[in-house]
């Protein structure tokens, strides 16, 4: 007369004793969800001035005076280094170039083992200024030493 229904109840009993043990687990570590947070050495975390920039390098520096006359003549002359940070690149490959090399050059001063020294930083600009390749190119190479740094 019990039929198939009469053990649910301590079927429900052990499920939820079963399901007891991830709760507890999930409330002590993160579980599935995927969480990301902006790295610390990329134009986007700089721009967003959540840490204070390199005194050698103040947010009102200007991109002509940084990295030179030839800066100038592809960027306009007011442009600052936080703007170089913030603008968008999306198929430029000289604005990916310059918004990549201002956070390597921020990263320089201030994260010791980055990479690239300031004085590279800045030739290495000079010298991706000649063609969009050589542009797109370094910015890659900007790209990954500033996602890769800590």
């Amino acid at each position: 007369m019990g039929g198939p229904y009469r053990s649910t109840p301590l079927i429900l009993l052990l499920l939820l004793l079963f399901l007891s043990v991830f709760v507890n687990v999930s409330a002590t570590r993160p579980g599935f969800l995927y969480t990301r947070t902006t790295p610390r050495c990329t134009p986007k975390y700089w721009s967003s001035r959540k840490e204070a920039w390199p005194k050698m390098v103040p947010q009102t520096s200007t991109v002509s005076k940084v990295f030179g006359s030839r800066a100038r003549e592809r960027f306009r002359s007011d442009l600052t280094l936080l703007e170089a940070t913030a603008r968008s690149d999306r198929g430029d490959a000289f604005r990916g170039l310059l918004k990549q090399a201002s956070a390597s050059l921020l990263n320089s001063y201030a994260r010791k083992g980055f990479p690239y020294a300031p004085w590279a930083v800045k030739t290495l600009v000079i010298k991706a200024l000649v063609s969009e390749e050589a542009a797109a190119l370094q910015a890659q190479h900007f790209y990954i030493a500033n996602e890769g740094c800590n």
